[in-house]
């Protein structure tokens, strides 16, 4: 069981890093904001995209992986 959390866990950590990376670029392009762009982009990968994808992801992992 804890080698099945584990696993999932890093799947959950890749997931964050990814989520973060893609959601950040999709933001910095299609943004209608002018002032701060930037900031939307990085605030909202890092603390919305990020989480989501790396939540989704330990979901994925764990219903994915069989029990021993």
């Amino acid at each position: 069981m804890l080698k099945r959390v584990m696993i999932a866990a890093l799947w959950g950590g890749l997931g964050y890093v990814l989520g973060a990376a893609v959601g950040g670029f999709l933001i910095s392009i299609f943004s209608a904001n002018r002032h701060d762009r930037s900031v939307e982009a990085a605030m909202t990968a890092v603390f919305v995209i990020g989480p989501a994808a790396a939540i989704l992801a330990f979901i994925l992992a764990m219903s994915r992986s069989r029990p021993n």
